[in-house]
């Protein structure tokens, strides 16, 4: 392997719990709710699927099912597409729906797996090229540079910059093309199946984390730095 790409939310990256999600954005209002309600509140707002990176929706709603097909194609459909969800669940204030989206943009709002860190300046101990393709509708750039990722991407391959989306091999060749390397020497690294698994029709090798939260996958980007040494995942 010449190179390895990686998706940003499930893989590198976990966004915050949902419950710090709303206590974050209601911090800006002033307001604050009973403990009891706030997580309830915050359960409703996960079932709903309004907290990117997140569960998805349980029920996706008619009023938001197109703009949900294409939100991570620009900036203003991603915002419509979760605010539309959030708007789903009563909240103290109409201006905490707009807060909770520009909170989960925020850098604090996410955390680097325990591993992240060592893999990826292991694999430019290696000389490999390391690459970030992800569905969103924002630049994730900002994330990485704020948790000292960022010295070891070449490059970022971002849905709403290019038009196209996971798990189109088109979005992969870019990627490739970015880092100079051949599809065939390069492995994709993700927690999606369907829209990570589309860089095998490219000639990509493929492999597959677990989207846990940071406690419970404190090792599992570790057998990527077996992968590309060829000699296979430890047990």
């Amino acid at each position: 392997m010449t190179a390895v790409l990686f998706d940003f939310s499930g893989t590198l990256f976990r966004i915050e719990s949902a419950e710090s999600w709303l206590r974050a954005a209601l911090s800006h209002t002033g307001i604050t709710l009973p403990e009891a309600e706030s997580a309830a509140t915050a359960r409703a707002l996960e079932e709903a699927g309004a907290l990117p990176g997140g569960a998805f929706p349980a029920r996706l709603p008619d009023e938001v099912a197109e703009v949900w097909e294409v939100r991570d194609e620009s900036p203003d459909l991603h915002r419509a597409a979760y605010t539309g969800l959030s708007r789903r669940v009563p909240l103290p204030d109409p201006r905490v729906h707009e807060l909770l989206y520009d909170r989960h943009l925020a850098p604090a709002a996410w955390t680097p797996y325990p591993d992240a860190a060592e893999v990826l300046a292991g694999l430019r101990g290696r000389g490999i090229r390391v690459g970030v393709v992800s569905n969103i509708g924002w630049d994730l750039r900002p994330v990485f540079r704020e948790h000292g990722l960022d010295t070891w991407i070449d490059a970022y391959v971002l849905s709403y910059e290019h038009g196209i989306r996971k798990p189109d091999p088109r979005l992969f060749e870019k990627a490739c093309a970015a880092l100079g390397a051949e599809p065939r020497r390069t492995l994709m690294v993700g927690d999606d199946r369907r829209a990570d698994g589309g860089a095998a029709a490219l000639g990509c090798a493929v492999h597959f984390v677990d989207h846990l939260p940071v406690t419970e996958r404190p090792a599992g980007l570790r057998p990527v730095l077996d992968l590309v040494d060829g000699v296979g995942p430890r047990p």
